[in-house]
């Protein structure tokens, strides 16, 4: 069930890029970020009123996720303004993943059976290959964001997994409160307008109801899997925008990018299986 809850997440997670994405080409991408934050946190309050009795060391740990998921946004925005879309985002998420596979294997003790240790090894590449594009100048302008990106963006995926079931879902209303408190910080510290145009308000608002979705889901599959396989199923997320960039917007795949979608299915059947 745990692998179940960590893909659903990925796609959650993946619908929140696909739709602030597009947001992002009419307004400034920390603004919609902003809004979209402000709109995850509100829908979180009615779960969090329902279950669990929170200690302060699980809040604390969904402070260190809100913290992580902040600095992984405004950082990798930050990335994709200095250098190649092509090779920024496929660093951040390749960070993303591996530092919370180390930190389950090393720091933990964690063990994997052969066949998840190969879907991990197999999801690495695939993720590189998934999220690159084409027609774009490579500069390596902004790999140093970028990995900053990917090391928030780590946080937020092992704080989430030292949460226990009895702290319900207070932690993640914290995480979201968090990201609002940063993400707003740095739109005053670039003069990002506060604004959205109304027609953006409701897309935002419903990006940011997908990434409240996929934390509490990915809470979930962290309580039930173990952390290295959890975060690898829900890092494959950046497989979610471009096939619906496929289906919507009729953008064609490179070769890189189907050989990525190969690899990411290859991944989760080795890991299904371990």
């Amino acid at each position: 069930m745990g692998n179940v809850l960590a893909l659903v997440s990925a796609l959650c997670f993946g619908v929140t890029h696909f739709v602030s994405g597009l947001a992002s080409r009419r307004a400034p991408g920390m603004t919609v970020s902003f809004h979209a934050q402000v709109a995850g946190t509100v829908v979180t309050f009615p779960l969090a009123f329902v279950s669990g009795s929170p200690t302060l060391g699980s809040l604390g740990w969904g402070a260190l996720s809100g913290a992580g998921t902040g600095i992984g946004v405004a950082f990798l925005y930050r990335a994709m303004g200095k250098g190649a879309m092509s090779l920024v985002v496929p660093t951040s998420d390749v960070a993303a993943v591996v530092l919370p596979v180390l930190f389950g294997l090393l720091l933990l003790g964690q063990r994997l059976s052969p066949a998840a240790l190969s879907g991990v090894c197999c999801a690495i590449p695939a993720l590189w290959l998934v999220s690159r594009g084409t027609g774009e100048k490579r500069t390596a302008a902004g790999i140093p964001d970028a990995f900053v990106a990917g090391l928030g963006f780590a946080a937020h995926f092992v704080a989430l997994s030292r949460i226990p079931a009895e702290a319900g879902f207070w932690p993640v209303v914290v995480s979201r409160a968090v990201s609002v408190v940063v993400i707003a910080s740095l739109v005053a510290a670039t003069r990002a307008p506060w604004r959205l145009p109304s027609r953006l308000v409701g897309p935002a608002a419903f990006a940011g109801a997908c990434g409240s979705a996929a934390s509490v889901l990915y809470l979930l599959a962290a309580q039930q899997q173990i952390l290295a396989v959890a975060a690898v199923l829900a890092a494959l997320y950046p497989a979610v925008p471009v096939l619906l960039a496929l289906v919507f917007l009729r953008e064609r795949l490179n070769r890189a990018q189907v050989a990525g979608l190969l690899g990411a299915g290859a991944a989760i059947a080795l890991v299904s299986l371990g």
